[in-house]
């Protein structure tokens, strides 16, 4: 993990094609989990991850992380690999696996939307994210209501005053990536 010295964390390959955190480290972060990163780095944050950084705040978080399903950059779903990459998608579950070993208790924001439908191999990665993060310590939640597919919102458009609330990711799984 990269510890940029004015606090930021940033973790991407060497052709900064591929994003695996983002954030600011605190004592009690909100990491949040997306489908793809798009152009956010530090001091320079995208719309979405604006509204991460504020919904984080705003729910009482000092701090907050962007992670995601699948780290390639992406402005657009159709621009993601049609087909999984799995040196990809291995070094992102380690990225993720070193980030929330750092806590002893974390709070993970399930923020992907309708976004997981794009592609097929995207339920696959946020199974075996969860199988990192299956610990009694680590709580799910979402923001908002489920989409009508029975997603967790994505936090684009989510307005400020919003609170988290419990997200089952269990039952999110067993039925398929909807509930």
């Amino acid at each position: 993990m990269m510890q940029q010295p004015d606090g930021w964390l940033y973790e991407t390959d060497l052709n900064n094609k591929n994003r695996y955190v983002l954030g600011i480290r605190g004592e009690n972060p909100l990491i949040c989990f997306g489908i793809n990163p798009s152009t956010a780095e530090p001091g320079n944050l995208d719309n979405t991850v604006k509204s991460v950084e504020r919904l984080a705040f705003n729910n009482g978080f000092d701090s907050w992380i962007m992670l995601n399903i699948y780290p390639q950059r992406a402005t657009h779903p159709v621009k993601i690999h049609k087909r999984i990459n799995n040196s990809l998608h291995s070094a992102n579950l380690k990225a993720i696996a070193q980030l929330i070993g750092q806590f002893d208790k974390i709070n993970l924001w399930a923020a992907w939307g309708t976004l997981i439908e794009h592609r097929p191999y995207f339920p696959k990665c946020l199974k075996d994210i969860c199988q990192l993060t299956d610990d009694a310590n680590h709580q799910w939640l979402s923001i908002g209501n489920l989409t009508k597919a029975g997603h967790p919102r994505h936090p684009l458009y989510l307005k400020a005053t919003i609170k988290t609330q419990p997200f089952n990711m269990r039952a999110y799984l067993n039925n398929g990536c909807s509930m």
